[in-house]
């Protein structure tokens, strides 16, 4: 498996704006058929700041998620959002072994 951890830290006066960005991005990733799991996060001592923790079935399937509509509307809005710059990181399954 192939997993995405996004952090973000939104601008106050913009945070109405991430919600409907962010709920449009999980509702379609949601549906595509290499996605296993999309979770957003939001930081019980921090409400600007928000983690998307994404599963895709292997990289292809995040590639092909890089590709859909949904995703171009999240590209095109998030810099705009966001207080600080936001940080990425991809991960491949450890344990559970996903080959056992």
């Amino acid at each position: 498996m192939f997993h995405v951890v996004v952090r973000i830290e939104v601008k106050r006066e913009r945070l109405e704006d991430f919600l409907a960005l962010v709920r449009d991005d999980f509702t379609g990733t949601r549906t595509e058929p290499g996605n296993l799991r999309f979770d957003v996060l939001r930081q019980n001592d921090h409400p600007l700041k928000f983690a998307l923790y994404e599963v895709y079935k292997d990289e292809d399937a995040f590639k092909a998620h890089q590709q859909t509509p949904h995703y171009a509307r999240w590209r095109a809005g998030i810099d705009a959002v966001c207080a600080t710059p936001r940080s990425s990181d991809k991960f491949s399954t450890l344990h559970p072994d996903p080959y056992a």
